[in-house]
């Protein structure tokens, strides 16, 4: 089990880095050479909505970047807008630009082309479904790790 375990540990490390790799691709396919994938993927996690910068860093994993850099070199490059908060001003909220909007809907096609393609590789909806369970169960493990520590072999 050890192996294994270690093994999935990797991959999980491996399919991110290559997941960023894979949205750095379709921008330069699509002729945006000023923004990497880490920050495609900020703008494609906001998506159509307003949120705030507290909630964005909750909804997803950035590993390796700052995503108050990225916040602010986006809204340099004229991808995001920002604003603070009308009820607590010490909140900042985000919104995409026209422009990120397109970056977007590239990003949401690439999306569906690598369904289809994982689909035609064999993957089933039930197939996936397993994979996802198996990983949320490892995100619980982790959690409970976190805030709880080892517990005590009987």
């Amino acid at each position: 089990m050890k192996k294994h375990y270690f093994e999935l540990t990797r991959l999980i490390e491996k399919l991110h880095r290559r997941y960023i790799d894979v949205l750095k691709a379709e921008l330069n396919r699509i002729g945006v050479r000023d923004i990497n994938g880490v920050q495609a993927l900020l703008l494609t996690n906001i998506g159509a909505e307003e949120i705030s910068i507290r909630d964005l860093v909750e909804r997803g994993y950035y590993l390796g970047s700052n995503v108050s850099y990225n916040i602010k070199k986006l809204t340099d490059l004229g991808y995001l807008e920002q604003e603070r908060s009308a009820h607590d001003k010490r909140s900042v909220n985000v919104r995409l630009t026209e422009r990120a909007l397109d970056v977007v809907t590239s990003m949401q096609t690439l999306q569906d082309y690598n369904a289809d393609a994982f689909a035609e590789k064999g993957a089933t909806p039930e197939s996936i479904d397993d994979i996802c369970q198996g990983l949320q169960s490892l995100e619980r493990t982790w959690s409970d790790y976190i805030h709880y520590g080892m517990k005590a072999k009987a």
